[in-house]
């Protein structure tokens, strides 16, 4: 009984099958997330021991809420970046941004203001909780005429679709990827959204996965589903584009 004991505690979780997190809120100070540069490298060395190489970091933008664009979340990055560099972390740290599906996101475009993408013109959006943004498919429009593929935002999340799931499909038929956050799969957000994402996984509706890191919970959090071998194994047969992004 011992041993079995010992060897149990042995285990160590990883996640370096993913390989790299596309959704994080690691840049500090600029939004719902971390707020200094010392959490912030405490948490990428911890992501990294957990098997992660790549970090993108993705700040909320969001009026006048979170009033991000490259000329705040740029210069923020590169302070995180030489940090890294400083302390010899052998992680990849980049940047783009979650951008809320609004009218000042339509306005923006329109004006022709900078679009901060990952991987290969990849763009992350998101809605609110409440309802779907009455331009989302304006918008989805719009940034495929500029040559971007959506990213929808932890679609599990969004109440209003779970009763409707041809909504589901209908975005993906617009041509945008849905991206789960890993902590639905462990029933954080609630039991509604672990079921309609493990819906979307038995459906191979899901091509990306992020942590949607903001604190020491979601981390926490985390570290507690790299120990679960049913989810681990569920993500392994995904066919996850993750690693596409190093």
């Amino acid at each position: 009984m011992f041993s079995f004991f010992k060897r149990s505690s042995a285990i160590k979780p990883d996640l370096s099958f993913i390989g790299v997190d596309m959704h994080s809120h690691l840049l500090p100070g600029l939004d719902d997330g971390l707020q200094d540069i010392d959490t912030t490298l405490a948490f990428i060395e911890q992501l990294h021991e957990l098997g992660y190489n790549k970090l993108i970091c993705t700040p909320h933008i969001l009026s006048d809420i979170y009033p991000n664009s490259p000329v705040t979340i740029l210069p923020t990055l590169k302070a995180v970046q030489d940090a890294i560099a400083e302390r010899q972390i052998p992680v990849i740290v980049e940047a783009a941004a979650e951008y809320m599906v609004d009218p000042e996101m339509e306005n923006n475009m329109k004006k022709g203001q900078p679009l901060l993408t990952f991987g290969k013109n990849l763009i992350l959006i998101e809605m609110s909780y409440v309802a779907a943004s009455p331009n989302i498919e304006q918008v989805i429009f719009a940034l495929r005429l500029k040559g971007l593929t959506p990213v929808i935002a932890h679609p599990e999340r969004y109440n209003f679709y779970h009763s409707n799931f041809d909504q589901y499909e209908r975005l993906i038929d617009l041509g945008c990827i849905l991206q789960a956050n890993l902590l639905s799969l462990l029933g954080y957000y609630g039991k509604p959204v672990k079921q309609v994402v493990e819906k979307l996984f038995a459906k191979k509706m899901i091509r990306l996965v992020g942590t949607d890191m903001h604190h020491q919970i979601h981390l926490n959090a985390l570290k507690d589903l790299a120990m679960k071998p049913d989810i681990c194994k569920l993500l392994k047969k995904a066919e996850l584009e993750n690693s596409q992004l190093l």
